[in-house]
């Protein structure tokens, strides 16, 4: 890892991330949802909101996963990043995330609750820096990390995605 990329981990205090790259969360809102007003599949209340920086390299992947609530992804700095997607029904998709509009990149992403997504620097020897922003908040009881066999059962079509964007 370049000394650039090594400072910014420094400066942002990011720690190594379960699915890849490094994070730090920045933001937990005070207030809870009582967990009777979240659907079934919460337990235990959540907080209104959560945000992180998050930072991923050529060198790592965001591997896929998935959590219950809705997240939004926003660009900061360095290389456009592809979130790859695949819907519970099946369906792939694949979006940039970046400034440059005349490529089609948009700065900021919605990946639906309960899909399956993982991210990958576009640029090699590179860096992305982004934000995410979870609703309800983020806790680790929402998140899920399948192994790559298990993923791949599920989607069979899906397969050279999901063996590249997995880490077992």
């Amino acid at each position: 890892m370049n000394k650039s990329i090594n400072d910014l981990i420094s400066k942002l205090e990011l720690k190594p991330h379960p699915e890849g790259g490094f994070f730090r969360e920045t933001y937990r809102s005070n207030g809870e949802i009582n967990k009777d007003s979240l659907d079934q599949d919460y337990k235990g209340n959540r907080n209104y909101s959560t945000c992180i920086y998050f930072l991923l390299t050529s060198d790592n992947f965001s591997a896929f996963h998935r959590i219950k609530q809705d997240e939004i992804w926003h660009f900061y700095d360095g290389s456009p990043i592809n979130l790859h997607i695949i819907s519970n029904i099946g369906v792939y998709t694949n979006h940039a995330i970046g400034i440059d509009f005349q490529k089609g990149e948009v700065p900021q992403f919605v990946v639906p609750g309960g899909s399956w997504f993982a991210a990958e620097v576009v640029n090699q020897n590179d860096y992305s820096l982004i934000g995410c922003t979870v609703s309800p908040g983020f806790n680790f009881e929402d998140f899920e990390l399948k192994s790559r066999n298990d993923l791949i059962a599920l989607f069979p079509d899906k397969e050279e995605i999901i063996s590249r964007l997995t880490h077992h």
